[in-house]
């Protein structure tokens, strides 16, 4: 939380993670412009710090670098220092990436990151055994036979299907590919099923989890509403997998 505090001590800084919350996946000829009093050296530095506060990411295609706001330091500050203190009204946060054979060729519209303290097997079989999203995914269980081409259905507690979708590539516990359609809004519904593909990296022990969210319009109903509520359930999954508890609902 110390590098975090550090990193946006900075109005610069904070400038950046401004236009990559309005913009994400930017290079650095892109964000450089939003800095023009500043050298293309210095607006490095402050990308690297934020990068080492993990409030960004990183991404190489071919020789452009991209770079996505990862927003799930403030969430775990917030959660740490702000919660605590007052009722939570909404969740916001998280963020993915990584690096997998057979993966998208299309750049991700949003990404989440996270490091969660457990091995990856672990945190793999939270995000496919149903009873264990009930306690981080808003209360649904996830169910499918997790092969490609098979099926998923996310159900309420009402047992009605909230969201549905198909396994594009699977390789356990490292790579999930599915396609998600929302049906808990007529809206949502016809602007059809994103894309998501949640990657696990063991670092030293501990879980890095990458997720990215392709095929959606910047801007969308369906951006909004994701990017809106994949930090509480990405939140509520590292929490979940380290304490055994599940989050309060932000609603």
């Amino acid at each position: 939380m110390d590098a975090v505090f550090k990193a946006v001590n900075d109005p610069s800084r904070r400038r950046l993670l401004d236009e990559l919350f309005a913009r994400d996946g930017q290079t650095l000829v892109k964000l450089c412009a939003y800095l023009p009093e500043m050298t293309r050296f210095g607006v490095m530095n402050h990308l690297c710090v934020l990068e080492e506060a993990g409030l960004i990411t990183t991404r190489k295609e071919g020789r452009r670098k991209l770079h996505y706001l990862n927003p799930v330091p403030i969430r775990l500050v917030h959660d740490r220092w702000i919660s605590k203190f007052t009722e939570p009204t909404v969740g916001r946060m998280a963020r993915l990436k990584a690096r997998a054979e057979g993966g998208t060729m299309s750049d991700p519209v949003h990404v989440y990151q996270v490091f969660i303290n457990a091995a990856p097997a672990q945190v793999w079989q939270a995000i496919v055994d149903g009873e264990q999203t009930q306690r981080y995914f808003y209360g649904t269980r996830v169910e499918s036979t997790w092969e490609p081409g098979a099926e998923l259905s996310y159900f309420g507690a009402d047992g009605a299907v909230v969201a549905d979708g198909k396994v594009i590539a699977i390789a356990a516990p490292y790579r999930l590919e599915m396609t998600f359609q929302a049906h808990w809004d007529p809206d949502l519904e016809a602007e059809g099923p994103a894309r998501e593909v949640w990657l696990l990296e063991d670092v030293n022990g501990v879980t890095k989890l990458t997720v990215e969210m392709h095929d959606v319009a910047v801007g969308s109903k369906t951006y909004e509403d994701f990017t809106g509520g994949f930090p509480y359930i990405v939140s509520g999954l590292k929490t979940f997998v380290e304490t055994g508890e599940s989050l309060p609902l932000p609603y």
